[in-house]
Order: C-alpha cells, then structure tokens, then sequence
C-alpha cells in the first residue's frame, strides 16, 4: 500500500490504474488446489445430521405429484406442455423403483411398473419413438431400475424389460458425431452401467466411453481446465450449472468402477473438480450461479448427489476428514433446496424449478428445456441417486465453505472469482456474457452473490441480473424498453449524458480484474479493478474488500474525477413480496416474519440513497437497483447479513469507527492482519489483545497464522499453521500445525 501511495503521489491516477492492473495480472493466486487446512470454525458447528431418508420423503413427495400426471400408458404428462416431455417418464420409474426397494410408497408399485413398461418399449423402439429423442437420459434410470424392481414384478416381465435395455446404442442414439457436450456424459455413464448389468459386452462399452473421453472431447473439457471443472461450451463464459451435469455423469463412472484405459485419468479430473466445487458452493448449500440453466433448484441436487458420490470414494480411500466434508456439503445442499419445496396444493411435497415462488407456466428465469416434468423428474431421479450413494456412516466435518481462507479465480472460460472468511462468501462474476444465449444473458458482470453461514443466502442477493437487447419471449412482456440492454450487480455506476450507468449494464466493454492481498480463515483482503477492454473507453474504479465473517466492508474508489456512486441490489420480490426499508444511509431486505436480514449500510458521513430504476427481474426474483452516492472520492459499505441473535443494523451503524484500513464495531475488529470478533479472533502476528483491554492475552514465540475460538473471556480451543509455543495466562502449550488444541 505504501508502494502504491507513492506512486498516487508522485505520477498521479492512471500510473496507479496501471500497477493495479500489472500487479493483479501478476497475483493470479492460488497456482495450486486450493486447500482449507484449518479445522476450528468462527462460528459454533454442530453437524446437520440429515438421515438419508429425509431425501427419500423429498423423492416421494415429488412423485406423488408426478403420479396425478401419469396417462393410461404410463407415461408422465408434463401439466404446462400438455405431452410427455423428454424423460420425465424414466426418471419416474427409478424414482419409485427406489422408494420400493426402501419399502416405501407400495401403493405406487402399479403406476412404476406401467412408467417403466412405457419408457423401455420406447427405448426398444429406438430414438424416434424416445420423446424428443433424448434416448442418451433413458440408459442409466432404466438399467438400474431393473435392479430395484427385480422383487416387484415376475421373471417374465424382468426378461421383457431387459431384452428391451439391450437395444443397440446406435438404434437409441440419433446423432453419434453431434451431441458431445454433456449429452455424451449420460451415455457413457449408462453404457457403463449396461455392462455391469450384463446387457452389453463390456468391451463395447470401454471402447465407447474411451472414444467419448480421448475423442469426442470429454477429456478437454476438464483436463485443460485450471482446476478440472466440467466445460460444457454452451455459453460464455461457461455455465457452472451445467458443469455439475457433466462432471456428474462421470462422477458416476468413478462410482461405478469403470476400469477402462483412462479410468485414472477420469477420477483424478473428477476428484480435482469436485474437491474445488467444495469452495465453490455457498455456506447455504447453493451452487454457484452463471451460465445458461444456472439457479435452477436441480443444480443444487446434482451438487448434493456429487458430493455423497465423493464422500464414498474419498472414504474408501482412507481420506476420512475430506470424505466427512463432502457429506456434510451434501447436506448443506439438500437442506438448500427444501426452500423451494411447495406446500400449495396440488402440487404440495413437489419442488419448483427454479429458485422463486413464481407460477411455473410464467417460466421466471427458465430456458427452453426448462419444463415441469423433464426437471422434476431429475429432481426426484438424483435425490434417489443421492440416498442409494449415502450408504456408509460417515461423521460430519466441518465444509471448506464453514471454515473460509481462501480467495481464488476460476478458469478463463468460468470467469469467476470466489473469497471465503469465516462462511462469509463473496462471488464475483469477472465478465459478464456478451452473447445471448436462448435471447437471456446468464451472467450478469460484477459481485453477484454474499452469502453466509446459517444465514438465508437468498437475500444476499444470490445472484444479479442482466437484460439482453435481443430479448426473449418471456422477457419482452415483462421488459419495458428502457430497460433493454440494463443489469444490475453490486459494483460502480456512474454518470455520462446525464444518465447513470451501471457496470452489469456492460458486459461487452467492461472486466473485473482481481488482486488477492491477504488471507486468513477468518480475514480475506482483495481489491477489484473494473476496467473497459474494448475502444468504446469508460472510467476505471477499484473497490477494496475486507471480509470477516460478521461482514464485508467494502471501499469503492473512482479514478477519475467524476460523478459515481455504488449500484446495490435489493431483492424485494420473489413471487412473494420481501419486507425492504431504505433509510438512515441503510437499504435492507427481509422476507416477512423471518429472522435473518440483509443490510447494506453506508459508512460516508453524507451519503444519498436512490432508487436507481425499475426493478429487474432476475431468476430469484425482482431486484432494485438502489444507488449510494457520497460525497468524496471514496463510498464506503459494510455488507450486513444479520441473523436473529446478532445486533441491529442501526447500533453497527453508530458503533462504526475506521481508522485508514482497521475498523472496529459491534460485531468485531480488525486490526493489521488481525480480527477479533465476539466468538473467535485470529490472524497472523505474534500476539493477540482479543478482549482488547491494552494487555496482551496470547503470544507465540514465532509469528503464525492461528484461531482462538473463544467463550466469554477464555479461549476454549486453538489452531495453528506451523509448529509453535503458546502462552495463555502464564501457561505455555506446544502446538503442532494443523492440529486443534482443546482446553
């Protein structure tokens, strides 16, 4: 910071845009898997101990109301397209061939064993009798459904049914040159399965899951991704929602055992991704949002049933500690998705599809293949996926997303940037898409997600908003035209021709570029540049983030002189009206009679708060964008996600006191590369003052990374990130790197 300052003072504004821009090119930080070694969390942990049948009462529940839309043949009727749509119909009867094998639901063994007479004559039939030939989706449900009905039905229609599944994958398959992105994932994953069920050679089976690896572009698409995420080339940058289905699918191969020729290979990719998706995942269980088919409740499923699939292999492997945080991630997840589970009748115990309470048929935040009946069956179909994998009793570790410390970038082609201190998360969208995909930008540029251990992540909000010129159908009848072309994120906006500008607004002119500057497991320190790439010119902005896990102090800073102010989004309508409250230089949000609240509370002694202009509908909900415009050349914000026991937003407003880049308030302090909150305090010193009395609590003969988890006035537990001595009132300990001490 002193380098940059003499720099500001001796060369003026554009040298520092420049050595903004050369040093975070330069920090492209972590070069390797990120790992969280820590253990001690900030806030109390206890495991959510979800019994794997709590996923079965969300598998049947979604069934029941399937079955009111199954016809006389057995097919599932989706109630918007009035047909049977792709494979809803498969999915349905491995839903329900699982519920029976638990020895649940035995009044829906008739209406199983018709949905799985139906979808094997079609698949006997080839691909034009498959619904919308997707004849790839109906290997894997149907092969291993005849395991789960082997007990309900005789040896002749078990016969029938496998004759039916050895039907050649050419007659079920339409296009074997095209459709390799994840489409090519579901064949292998059931090819594979087909074989071990004995109704294909299993030579047959290698060779083509080997072709689809090494040549149809599989391996590519993760063992050249910096961190072995699943690109699917379907949208740029590329959808984090469909990277889970792809790396999913060959999630399942590792399940499954596959022993072809690149069968290490494929684990040790899908092994990679899967353990970044922990840090990836919000503290609420959401995966993360962006690209096409993102925030979509199903997304947050295949996260659940990736996970349980890793915590197995991981166990197996003897990597207990990693294998008991990929169960508790899954839960995390599972326990996500029940916010969107209806109570409405008809449709109670089913989940919407995507994340709102909207009426379906108005399709907020839907693609074209987003329907009723495709998603609910894959909904139902991975949720029982999900507990036939969750067999093996594994004890809860703390996830990576509840401990923090970490601050990495994604893949160019992702464009993501994610920071964690102490399950406080901050998602950052470093380009924004350009190009439309289904006439819907997916990915709106700048921070689009705060989210929070324990704490609702929706009003976070959870995602950000950006309207295409060339708008879709659904869009242009709820889209006025000045809003075309509009976006909304938390980031800069300023004014030009008297109209203010907003950074989601311009995805093709504008990037983000990050800089890590500090990391701790409960203190990250990184600053944003915002800056234009292409002629068309534009300010630049730098915005500094201090994240605790209390809150985001964030400093945004325009460099050069003129009018701007920080765009913050307020969701304020998800299908169900929020509570929202703009004043005293504080814009909030909360549903109706809940507990947990958002706050964005401005620190600058003169500040005006606006209601920037229509609310945008994103895939959550309505967001409005509300301006804070201060006076200076610095818009100082503290991002509040307050739960219930915790202090009003107005008391951490007046408790507030900055001191350069230290602060301290209610809820904590940070001092240098230290904090202290109320339950923990930790860093990187020598020392420590955590109940800040002038006297020095804890000291170490060497300095260190460590937490204190605290209980009134004493530590009761300890961490640190090398062998050290530790002094606690007159005692001395040895401590060991990475090993908790409890006292």
């Amino acid at each position: 910071m002193e380098l940059q300052n003499t720099f500001f003072a001796l060369l003026g504004k554009q040298c520092l845009i420049i050595l903004l821009i050369h040093a975070s090119q330069a920090q492209d930080l972590p070069k390797s898997l990120p790992d969280v070694h820590f253990h001690l969390t900030a806030h109390p942990w206890q495991p959510l101990a979800i019994p794997p049948a709590k996923y079965l009462d969300a598998v049947e529940g979604i069934c029941r109301v399937a079955k009111q839309h199954q016809n006389e043949k057995g097919a599932i009727i989706d109630p918007y397209l009035h047909r049977e749509h792709q494979y809803s119909t498969p999915y349905y009867a491995f839903a329900v061939g699982t519920l029976l094998s638990a020895g649940r639901a035995e009044d829906l063994l008739p209406s199983g064993i018709l949905a799985m007479e139906h979808a094997t004559k079609c698949f006997a039939e080839g691909s034009q009798s498959i619904p919308d030939a997707h004849g790839e989706f109906f290997i894997a449900p149907l092969t291993h459904a005849l395991e789960l009905y082997r007990e309900h039905v005789n040896e002749q229609i078990l016969k029938k049914w496998r004759d039916r599944m050895k039907t050649p994958l050419s007659t079920v398959m339409t296009n074997f040159t095209g459709r390799i992105n994840n489409w090519r994932t579901y064949a292998m994953k059931g090819e594979w399965m087909r074989a071990k069920a004995g109704l294909v050679l299993p030579d047959s089976a290698a060779d083509f899951i080997e072709k689809g690896w090494n040549t149809w572009t599989q391996r590519e698409r993760m063992v050249l991704d910096k961190w072995n995420l699943y690109q699917d080339w379907s949208s740029d940058p590329q959808s984090h929602a469909v990277e889970a289905v792809g790396r999913g699918n060959l999630a399942a191969l590792v399940s499954e055992n596959y022993d072809g020729i690149s069968a290490d290979e494929i684990k040790q990719s899908v092994r990679g991704g899967t353990q970044i998706s922990l840090l990836l995942q919000s503290p609420a269980g959401q995966c993360p949002p962006n690209g096409r088919t993102d925030n979509h409740v199903f997304n947050d499923i295949l996260y659940q049933l990736i996970f349980e699939v890793m915590a197995q292999d991981a166990w197996e492997r003897g990597e207990k500690r990693l294998a008991g945080q990929y169960r508790h991630a899954a839960m995390l997840s599972f326990q996500s998705i029940l916010r969107w589970q209806r109570e409405d009748l008809p449709w109670e115990g089913s989940l919407y599809i995507t994340k709102n309470f909207f009426e379906p048929g108005d399709r907020v935040g839907y693609q074209p293949a987003s329907q009723w009946g495709n998603y609910s069956g894959a909904m139902m179909f991975h949720l029982a996926e999900a507990f036939l994998t969750a067999h093996t009793q594994i004890e809860e570790q703390p996830a990576p997303v509840e401990i923090g410390g970490y601050a990495f970038s994604t893949d160019t082609r992702f464009s993501t940037f994610v920071a964690n201190a102490g399950g406080m998360q901050v998602f950052v969208n470093l380009r924004g898409a350009s190009v439309p995909k289904y006439g819907m930008s997916w990915t709106p540029l700048g921070v689009v997600r705060f989210s929070k251990t324990g704490w609702d992540d929706r009003l976070g909000p959870s995602d950000g908003k950006h309207i295409t010129y060339d708008l879709s159908d659904a869009e242009k009848e709820s889209t006025p035209n000045e809003l075309s072309g509009k976006g909304i994120s938390f980031g800069p906006a300023w004014l030009q021709d008297n109209q203010w500008i907003q950074l989601a607004d311009l995805p093709k002119d504008y990037r983000v570029t990050p800089a890590v500057h500090f990391v701790h497991p409960l203190l990250v320190k990184f600053s944003l540049t915002y800056h234009y790439v292409t002629g068309s010119g534009g300010p630049y902005f730098k915005q500094d983030f201090i994240v605790t896990p209390d809150g985001v102090l964030t400093k945004l800073y325009a460099l050069q002189e003129i009018p701007f102010s920080l765009s913050v989004p307020l969701l304020v309508n998800d299908g169900r009206p929020l509570h929202t409250e703009i004043a005293n230089g504080i814009a909030s949000t909360s549903y109706p009679n809940h507990a947990d609240q958002q706050h964005f509370i401005s620190l600058n002694s003169n500040v005006q708060l606006e209601d920037g202009r229509d609310s945008l509908q994103s895939t959550y909900g309505w967001l409005k964008s509300v301006r804070f415009q201060a006076e200076g050349d610095t818009n100082i914000v503290f991002v509040y996600p307050r739960k219930a026991n915790e202090p009003e937003a107005l008391s951490v407003k007046e408790s507030f006191e900055l001191q350069n880049e230290d602060f301290t308030s209610l809820l904590g302090s940070v001092q240098e590369n230290i904090y202290i909150g109320s339950s923990v305090a930790g860093g990187e010193g020598e020392m420590v003052d955590y109940n800040q009395d002038g006297k020095i609590d804890v000291r170490f003969n060497k300095r260190c990374q460590f937490i204190l988890q605290l209980e009134g006035n004493q530590v009761i537990a300890a961490e640190v990130d090398k062998p050290v001595t530790m002094q606690i009132a007159g005692k001395v300990f040895s401590m060991e790197a990475y090993q908790p001490k409890q006292f």
